[in-house]
C-alpha cells in the first residue's frame, strides 16, 4: 500500500507510545515515543517511528526508583545519553504520521491508557498533538470492560511483551485489540 492510500484514511489510527520520567506531565518529561499507523482492520502501515529522547539531567536526577529500575532493565536509560532532542523526535514521528495521514484531524490516537500519553504529548510535542483527532482509542476501557462482562475474553487476552519500551507496548496494545475486537465486538 502507498503511503497515503488512495486518500481513504478515514479508518486509520495512529498508534503512540511514551515512555517517561513519571506520570506527572507537570514535573516529568518524555524519554522515548514510538508511533505505527493502522488501517481499519489493524494491519500496521509502513515501518513505523522510534526515538529515544535525551532529556536535561535534573529530569533523571527526579526519577523515582520504580521507573528508574523499570526503564534500567528494558535497558532505555542506558541509551538516553545518544538520545535526541524532544524537537527531533516530535519532527520524525509527525513525519511518518503524514505519511499515512496527511490530513490533520481525521485519525484518533490509539494506545493503552493513551490520556497520559497525551497529556504528556500536548506538553512536549504540540504539532504532533493538533495533527490528531480529538478523540482517543483507549485500548484498556476494552480490557476494563472485558474484566466486568466478558471474563473469558480477558482471560485469554495476549500477553504482554513490550518490555516497556514504546515499540514493543504499540505492538501490545494493537494485538489486545485485535483480541477484543474478535472476543467481544464481532
Amino acid at each position: 500500500m502507498t503511503p497515503a492510500g488512495a486518500g481513504d484514511w478515514s479508518g486509520r489510527m495512529v498508534w503512540i507510545d511514551c515512555e517517561m520520567t513519571g506520570l506527572s506531565p507537570e514535573k516529568d518529561v518524555l524519554i522515548e515515543v514510538a508511533a505505527l499507523v493502522t488501517d481499519a482492520e489493524l494491519e500496521v502501515l509502513g515501518e513505523g517511528v522510534e526515538a529515544v529522547i535525551r532529556p536535561e539531567p535534573e529530569a533523571l536526577a527526579g526519577m523515582e526508583k520504580v521507573v528508574r529500575d523499570m526503564h534500567t532493565e528494558s535497558g532505555l536509560l542506558a541509551e538516553l545519553e545518544d538520545g535526541v532532542a524532544v524537537e527531533t523526535a516530535e519532527k520524525r514521528v509527525l513525519e511518518y504520521v503524514q505519511q499515512w495521514v496527511p490530513e490533520a484531524g481525521v485519525a484518533p490516537l490509539a494506545g493503552n491508557s493513551v490520556h497520559a500519553d497525551r497529556a504528556f504529548l500536548r506538553l512536549e510535542m504540540p504539532t504532533l498533538t493538533q495533527h490528531l483527532h480529538y478523540r482517543i482509542v483507549d485500548v484498556s476501557t476494552l480490557k476494563e470492560l472485558a474484566s466486568r462482562w466478558y471474563p473469558e475474553a480477558k482471560a485469554s487476552a495476549p500477553k504482554k511483551t513490550g518490555n516497556h519500551r514504546a515499540m514493543g507496548d504499540i505492538l501490545d496494545s494493537i494485538a489486545e485489540l485485535r483480541h477484543y475486537r474478535e472476543q467481544m465486538l464481532r
